[in-house]
């Protein structure tokens, strides 16, 4: 049974012409707030006022950076600046003070040496490893197969 995969699910459907249902609340809340402030506020402030909302109103509608809408951005900036997530280590100095110990032991450290495989050791490594560890085959005396 195959199941038909939504594609394309980051595409707003479009209510008027080019314009998205959230393009349309933010531009209708934008002309409230711009006749608000024509209610509100004498000519000259209006204009001042107006261009200012106007450009906000748009540019939260319309720009996107890095292909979000631009409150998703502001959004992420606020976040950032409420909790970085940059962890920085706050080093304590911690004062040691060393013991005197009459004697002091020396750990001798071995390293072994492993003999490089000849090719017929290769060829029983191969067949160990496909057998899933079940092939065990009896070693003479003078044969050295060590895996």
């Amino acid at each position: 049974m195959q199941f038909v995969v939504p594609q394309f699910i980051d595409i707003e459907s479009k209510i008027i012409g080019p314009i998205t249902p959230r393009q349309f609340i933010i531009l209708f809340i934008t002309a409230g707030a711009i006749i608000l402030c024509y209610k509100l506020a004498d000519f000259a402030l209006f204009i001042i006022e107006a261009i200012i909302i106007l450009g906000l109103g748009v540019a939260l509608a319309f720009a996107k950076i890095n292909n979000q809408p631009i409150y998703y951005f502001l959004l992420n900036i606020i976040n950032v600046a409420r909790k970085p997530n940059l962890r920085i280590w706050r080093r304590e100095v911690i004062q040691v003070v060393e013991k005197d110990i009459k004697e002091k032991t020396k750990i001798k450290e071995t390293t072994k040496v492993r003999q490089p495989l000849s090719f017929s050791n290769f060829s029983k490594v191969a067949l160990l490893v496909d057998t899933g560890g079940k092939y065990k085959e009896e070693l003479t005396e003078n044969e050295d197969f060590k895996i």
